[in-house]
This record gives C-alpha cells, structure tokens and sequence, in this order.
C-alpha cells in the first residue's frame, strides 16, 4: 500500500514538473522575435529597402525593423517619419496588389 502511495505521489510530481515546462516552452514560442533597443536616425535610399516590419506588439518600444538588400537590419523609432512613410508605402503597394 505504501509503494503504491508513494508511485502515485512521484507520478503526480512528475506530470506536475512537466505541464509546468511545457507551459514555460509555449510562453517563450509566442515571445516577440525581435525588439529594438537603440534607433537609427538616419534614413536609407529607398532602393536599398528590401523590407520593413513593426516590431511585436509585445516589445517595450514601438519601431519599425529595416532590412536592407544587403541582409543588414536597422531598428528606426515608432515615431520615426521616415520609417512610418516608408511603412505604410510598402504596405499599401502590397495590398493593392493583391487586389488586382
């Protein structure tokens, strides 16, 4: 009775062990990508954009992420002019067209 006792407690531990890791793993899987920490003040030739995204709603500052054709990444303000036109051009040539 008492082996069953404590092979029943050690299972109840051990489950309880992993849906605590596995909840631990769902949290960092649905964790922002990238943030931005520091902002690049300067803008770069539109040619030179291959891409701009916003940061995770998650992250602690707004920005928006540069890539560039040569593969490097910039961060830019949430409030940067700039980026939030360079944003909202890529965004509504994309979508117009898929429109069309």
């Amino acid at each position: 009775m008492m082996k069953t006792l404590c092979f029943t407690l050690g299972l109840l531990l051990l489950s309880t062990c992993c849906c605590y890791a596995m909840l631990q793993a769902v949290q960092y899987s649905t964790a922002p990508g990238e943030c931005c920490f520091n902002f690049y003040k300067q803008s770069i030739p539109l040619k030179r954009v291959s891409s701009i995204t916003k940061t995770h709603s998650a992250c602690h500052n707004k920005a928006f992420i540069v890539q560039t054709t040569k593969g490097k990444q910039f961060c830019y303000s949430g409030t940067s002019q700039w980026a939030l036109d360079v944003y909202n051009q890529r965004h509504n040539t994309e979508g117009s067209s898929q429109q069309h």
